[in-house]
This record gives C-alpha cells, sequence and structure tokens, in this order.
C-alpha cells in the first residue's frame, strides 16, 4: 500500500495514535538514554502488560475477539512507549507530557499539525476526485436507469 493512499484513507483514531508517537518521537530524540537497562525494563513491561492487555481484549469476555495484526503490535507497543517516555524525562521538569522547552511542544505540535494537514488534504483530494470521476455503467444499466426515472417521474 502507498502512502499516500494510506494518509488519504487514515481514520481519525489511527491519526490520534501517530499524533501520540510524533510526540513520544520528539522526547526519544531529544532525551534519548543509551541505557540498556532503560530499554529492558520498557521491554519487559511492554511484555508483562501488553500480554495482559490482548488477553482483556480477546479472551476476558463471552465471545473470542480476533485483532488484526497491527492492534496486537499496539498492544504492546503502547506500554513500551509510555515506560520509556516515563524513564526518559524523569527529572527533566516535564509537566505531565510537556517539555518544559517551549520549543519541544512546538516541535511535536508542528509535526503533528504538518500531519493533520497532510491527511486532511489528501482527503479533500480524495472525495474531489471521486466526485468528479465519470461513472461508469455496464450495457443494461443505462436503460434499467431510465426505466426507474421514468417511473419515478410517474408516480
Amino acid at each position: 500500500m502507498n502512502l499516500v493512499h494510506y494518509l488519504a484513507n487514515l481514520s481519525k483514531g489511527r491519526l490520534i495514535l501517530w499524533c501520540y508517537f510524533i510526540w513520544y518521537g520528539v522526547v526519544l530524540v531529544r532525551y534519548f538514554d543509551p541505557s540498556p537497562r532503560l530499554w529492558l525494563t520498557s521491554l519487559g513491561l511492554s511484555l508483562i502488560i501488553g500480554f495482559a492487555l490482548f488477553v482483556s481484549t480477546t479472551a476476558a469476555g463471552e465471545t473470542k475477539v480476533k485483532l488484526d495484526r497491527w492492534q496486537i503490535i499496539r498492544l504492546f507497543m503502547m506500554p513500551f512507549c509510555v515506560s520509556s517516555f516515563s524513564a526518559l524525562v524523569k527529572g527533566k521538569g516535564f509537566f505531565l507530557i510537556f517539555s518544559p522547552q517551549p520549543g519541544e511542544i512546538l516541535s511535536a505540535v508542528g509535526l503533528c499539525a504538518l500531519l493533520c494537514g497532510a491527511v486532511a488534504l489528501l482527503k479533500r483530494r480524495q472525495r474531489t476526485a471521486a466526485h468528479i470521476a465519470p461513472k461508469t455503467e455496464l450495457p443494461g444499466q443505462a436503460a434499467t436507469s431510465a426505466k426507474e426515472e421514468t417511473l419515478a417521474k410517474s408516480e
């Protein structure tokens, strides 16, 4: 699947998740810590919590739920990102998820706004193209449409 098609068909929920990931990425780049302990702890928490989330979404209810591959990956990826984010910003003056440096907040918000703008533009372009595209009819279809129009006018 190409990127333009993916972005043009991106749901609001997935767009929000991408913005979360952008925010995480900005913090990761700025505050990266190469300590294996940090990353192994995050990985361990990801496996424990991810498995619990997997069980709670697929097997804890009366009916079994089948998740697609990316849903399962997100169940494990989110705890990894949360735990590593927390470890990376500890003692750095953050308020909740907000950096004490306005430039870092503006970078994350700007990148997210850029993504949202690109998605909105591609969605608009896709709607316009679908609206303008000529409708193709099968050979017997035009006659049926004309009959339907005649019946509709007579009623």
